[in-house]
């Protein structure tokens, strides 16, 4: 798609995804950043990951989107090698499972051992209070979220083998012969595609067949060239470059036998294939003189080494003189150059009866055609993609006995599902590669494949449960040392505690204390009041707690004196009636009627109480004053 639109031949994919893996990973990183911050709750401030792992899912969103569209086929691929690598994915699935199971293992526990001492720790009207949604809610959600998916992913992976299905899990016996190979415009990967040299260098490699691509030149000279314009393969625009876009078609073999076809192929920035081996010094000099061929070479140089022919014949363009008869110019070309007819197979569905009635030797290749119209039109061989094969039919070809050909094969992966699909040939640019495979990769019988199967399934959840099984005996035996040093620790603070009551209950403070009713009662200064105020405490309510102790109460050595108000407590607390004109009692009565309010509640409840510090009576008096009336 790049070469077509700017002319450049250049590997625009593996820059394009090494960039977006690395721009992923990296996001990939910052998102993870992201959720352990979240995790300890810490505020994120910093806006340059965030915008830019926006901007990545931006530009990868926009770019899947474009290779769903353009690169759709891949997708098949990728399908057909998910069915090949199947076993070994679930074996290696189940081998990460057992690694992930310690990091799962490890929080579940956590989180469990977080919930239980939190249970712990809390009352039981904490608990009430609590119960409709709280940490421990949440913190059994966090288990849910993190250990269901993971038994059901082991689950399901234990279980994989029962709905898989691999064309390389057979028995031996079973296994079909090596696939033949053609030689996808010869041997492209040596020499320069669609030259003698390449169809040479295919030849030396073994080929069962040649395959190429047939032009015929403006005055009905067939030629091999795959594009419909000369810019890739030769130099056409070195030579004219105002007719580089022009038609190979359009132009004279007078002029397309000049044209040098093989110094693109030596530059080094115009490899067409990315793991090429490096050309000898003989090899480069050889590459740098090709020609375009004519197909009339070509069929020499198959009738010279017994080789099969099989060509794509493109139609000329509109206004070209052999726009509506090039099959029959190609056919009488063929049988001028004595070629065994047999060796022929035939693409071309144009004009396939004339073929049929001019050469009855040419062996007639269909498409990716229905079984009916095969039949009908007397078909035993098919020449079709890989990928729409495998997904269309290929069990009904197979019972139909119909011979299958399939292109492009250039990985090892690929050539050995074939192999294991009882395919008959295919088409290949890695020649060099493929005829090294002498058995198809990934094959083992069913029962070696159950036995493994078994074996890691029991292996891998032995694991998995000593895993979790450490992490739980870890868990309980640092629990156990928490419970203990917090035993201590409360030990040692109760022993504290009673050593400072103790001590501050053998205090004695100077004027005496007095024993504060909640709150600061009026009742020196107004017995009458007492009842009515009580009922409205003040902002300043406080009480202290008594503490219980089997001995008496010390006799109180002087009498309590009351601790006057302050102003502001008296206006929220007593109402304008309590100042109307009534008979005050004295000091000395105000101080025996507390005395006996405080020795009757001592004598009721019995306790010990701790001293409070109150001001003696004879520094309020001169505030009296003071107070005005609300």
């Amino acid at each position: 798609v790049v070469f077509l639109g700017t002319g450049l031949w250049f590997f625009w994919s593996l820059l394009l995804l090494s960039l977006f893996g690395i721009l992923t990973a990296y996001s990939s990183l910052l998102l993870l950043l992201t959720e352990v911050l979240l995790w300890h709750m810490t505020e994120i401030f910093f806006l340059f990951p965030q915008i830019l792992t926006l901007l990545v899912i931006v530009v990868c969103t926009f770019f899947m989107l474009i290779l769903s569209i353009y690169w759709k086929d891949r997708w098949l691929t990728f399908g057909l090698s998910l069915k090949m690598f199947a076993p070994y994915m679930h074996l290696s699935s189940i081998t990460v499972m057992v690694v992930l199971s310690w990091p799962v293992a490890f929080y579940l526990i956590h989180l469990e051992q977080e919930a239980r001492m939190r249970r712990r720790k809390m009352t039981q009207y904490e608990r009430k209070r609590m119960k409709r949604f709280n940490i421990l809610t949440k913190l059994r959600a966090i288990q849910v979220a993190i250990g269901l998916p993971f038994f059901i992913i082991i689950l399901c992976l234990y279980l994989a083998p029962l709905g898989t299905y691999s064309p390389c899990i057979q028995e031996k016996d079973k296994l079909g012969p090596k696939p033949d190979f053609f030689g996808h415009r010869g041997a492209p990967m040596l020499g320069p595609e669609n030259t003698m040299m390449s169809f040479e260098k295919a030849v030396e490699n073994g080929v069962f067949g040649l395959e190429s691509d047939v032009y015929l030149s403006y005055d009905e000279v067939p030629f091999l060239m795959h594009d419909n314009d000369l810019r890739r393969t030769t130099n056409i625009r070195e030579v004219m470059p105002n007719a580089s876009l022009t038609s190979g078609s359009f132009f004279l073999w007078d002029f397309l036998s000049t044209l040098n076809a093989g110094k693109w192929f030596v530059q080094l920035q115009s490899k067409p294939f990315y793991n090429m081996k490096p050309l000898s010094k003989a090899d480069r000099e050889k590459a740098m003189r090709q020609m375009i061929p004519k197909l009339s070479d070509l069929l020499e140089l198959a009738q010279k080494e017994k080789k099969i022919v099989m060509f794509d014949l493109n139609a000329p363009p509109p206004k070209h003189p052999l726009r509506n008869t090039f099959v029959r110019r190609v056919v009488s070309v063929i049988l001028d150059s004595n070629i065994e007819q047999h060796r022929i197979y035939w693409l071309t569905a144009f004009d396939r009866q004339y073929v049929k009635l001019k050469a009855p030797g040419f062996q007639q290749v269909g498409r990716l055609y229905s079984i009916e119209r095969l039949t009908k039109e007397n078909i035993t061989k098919i020449n079709v993609d890989y990928k729409k094969l495998f997904y269309s039919g290929l069990r009904d070809y197979k019972a139909a006995n119909i011979n299958i050909n399939i292109y492009l094969v250039n990985e090892p992966w690929l050539y050995s599902l074939a192999w294991c699909s009882s395919i008959h040939s295919v088409t290949t640019d890695n020649i060099q590669l493929l005829r090294q495979i002498n058995h198809p990769y990934f094959f083992m019988t069913p029962s070696y494949y159950m036995f493994v199967w078994f074996l890691m399934d029991g292996v891998s959840a032995v694991f998995i449960i000593a895993i979790f099984y450490f992490h739980w005996w870890r868990g309980k035996k640092k629990e156990k040392a928490l419970e203990s040093t917090s035993s201590q620790t409360d030990t040692e603070i109760l022993q504290r505690g009673k050593s400072k009551n103790q001590y501050a209950s053998n205090l004695s403070i100077e004027p005496p204390p007095r024993i504060l009713e909640s709150p600061w009662t009026l009742k020196p200064l107004h017995p009458a009041l007492s009842n009515r105020i009580r009922k409205h405490p003040g902002p300043r309510h406080f009480v202290v707690a008594p503490k219980k102790t089997d001995r008496k109460p010390e006799s109180v050595k002087e009498t309590i004196k009351p601790l006057m108000p302050a102003k502001d407590n008296v206006r929220q607390l007593i109402s304008s009636k309590a100042f109307e004109p009534v008979q005050t009692p004295t000091w000395s009565a105000t101080r025996e009627s507390t005395l006996q309010t405080t020795l009757s509640a001592l004598k009721a409840d019995e306790p010990t109480v701790s001293s409070i510090e109150a001001p003696h009576p004879e520094t309020q008096r001169k505030r009296m004053p003071t107070i005005e009336s609300p």
